[in-house]
């Protein structure tokens, strides 16, 4: 390995550009694991058997309502195990009186019940969630953008909700299966019904099932909500948006990986370049090996045995800085580690590969160089 160590600059520079391809494509890899550990984590936790409902559009194009009396179908519907609802009010909420009427910051009013945030896997952060009393008075929670945007950081401050102070009784954490639970002001029924007129009729209804009964219940909610128009009744799962979301990324990945892609061949080029280069500097010691009985043989296998040296240096340091990154980037987004060791064996094996393909030219080329020539170079 003299000819590695008599130009240890280049080398290193060399090694530098396979390290740099095989950390982007180590990292990129590791990072999208990590990010889809994160993701089954969480809809294990959330579970994907959340299924909602809302209106729809009639044939002429206007925007339906769901009936009163729909909570109360949907749990006579086979498999159903939780059902829970809100509707929006339209009213708008604000910090106060004084506050600029066309200021509403994108929130919106709602009627919830006492079941919410069990069927939603929905978590109040601070507070407490309505209750029996509470409901029938002007109480609210608030959803964690909707507290954001209000300046609202503790129970007992009080909002300007429909012309009436509301007092703030709770503060939720972000909900991921239900997102527009986030912006909302949620209020009781009785204390909607009594000040704002609620007739009952829900906008949204959340319903939980048995997972292997999923796709039945989704088929027959339409149906039982809506008997006459069962196609005006929109169901939807939110665990397949959080995946369709997460597809999303893996398409973004796989650009990424090519990219690193580009950079491991810029990186074989350079080893290649450096074999080429070494290999003009040391014709003399070519020439002085083959006077002295080495083989054609012998030097290709010397030249190609310090492209893989340099290769695989290259290809190690990738995939230690590679994992590095990956670690740096799981435990600071909170996500589990989650790097398939396989990776790191197709990362060291490609750059073996590379090393082979980059100093085999430089290596036939050493072997056909006639002794006379290089001693007389």
């Amino acid at each position: 390995m003299t000819g590695l160590r008599t130009r240890p600059t280049r080398a290193v520079l060399s090694a530098l550009g396979i390290a740099i391809g095989i950390a982007a494509m180590i990292a990129v890899v590791g990072i999208s694991s990590s990010s889809q550990a994160r993701l089954n984590d969480e809809l294990a936790r959330l579970g994907t058997n959340l299924l909602t409902a809302t209106a729809g559009t009639d044939l002429r194009g206007q925007r339906t309502t769901l009936p009163p009396d729909t909570l109360g179908k949907v749990r006579l519907v086979d498999g159903v195990e939780q059902v829970s609802g809100t509707a929006t009010l339209p009213v708008s909420v604000y910090r106060s009186p004084l506050s600029d009427p066309d200021a509403t910051g994108g929130l919106t009013a709602m009627v919830a019940d006492q079941e919410l945030p069990g069927v939603v896997s929905g978590d109040v952060r601070t507070g407490a969630w309505l209750n029996p009393a509470t409901s029938a008075f002007p109480t609210v929670v608030l959803g964690s953008a909707a507290a954001d945007r209000l300046g609202v950081v503790t129970p007992g401050t009080q909002v300007w909700l429909g012309d009436t102070y509301f007092t703030v009784v709770g503060i939720l954490d972000p909900v991921a299966l239900a997102p527009e639970l986030d912006r909302a002001a949620l209020i009781g029924e009785a204390v909607a019904t009594r000040l704002f007129g609620f007739d009952g009729s829900p906008t949204t209804v959340y319903e939980r099932s048995a997972d292997e009964v999923v796709e039945d219940v989704r088929a027959l909610l339409g149906p039982t909500i809506s008997p006459p128009s069962p196609g005006e009744v929109e169901v939807s799962r939110p665990s397949d948006a959080l995946a369709a979301k997460n597809a999303a990324d893996q398409a973004f990945t796989g650009l990424l990986v090519g990219l690193g892609s580009v950079a491991l061949l810029v990186g074989g080029i350079g080893v290649a370049n450096t074999m080429i280069i070494s290999v003009l500097e040391r014709r003399r010691e070519i020439g002085l090996r083959r006077s002295l009985g080495a083989t054609r043989r012998h030097v290709l296998v010397q030249f190609l045995v310090e492209a893989l040296l340099l290769s695989a240096l290259g290809g190690t340091a990738g995939c230690g800085l590679g994992a590095a990154v990956t670690a740096t980037m799981a435990l600071t987004n909170g996500w589990p580690f989650a790097l398939p060791p396989e990776t790191l064996g197709i990362a060291v094996a490609a750059t073996i590969v590379i090393g082979a393909v980059a100093g085999l030219y430089p290596a036939l080329r050493a072997a056909r160089t006639p002794p006379t020539a290089a001693l007389n170079a």
